[in-house]
């Protein structure tokens, strides 16, 4: 696993889930004050990115206009990939 700033763009995020607008707005406040504190975790696979958590600090960074985000990034073959999906 390595850490890295990931382009927002090239972050696939398979998964719909519902974010809490408050906690959005909370993260938002707190990453424009002192910056993201926790990165998210993505898998690399085949040169792609795929995010399934970290949702709602993807989301902050997002509407920040952030161009990357910080990420943990864990390279994966394309079966863990499908094992995220099922």
């Amino acid at each position: 696993m390595r850490i890295e700033d990931v382009p927002i763009a090239k972050i696939r995020r398979p998964l719909y889930r519902q974010n809490d607008a408050t906690k959005v707005e909370a993260l938002m406040q707190s990453i424009a004050e002192i910056g993201l504190q926790e990165p998210i975790d993505v898998l690399e696979v085949e040169g792609e990115y795929y995010g399934f958590s970290g949702c709602h600090r993807f989301e902050a960074c997002s509407r920040l206009g952030h161009e990357t985000i910080r990420c943990k990034v864990r390279r994966a073959p394309r079966s863990v990939l499908k094992m995220h999906l099922a």
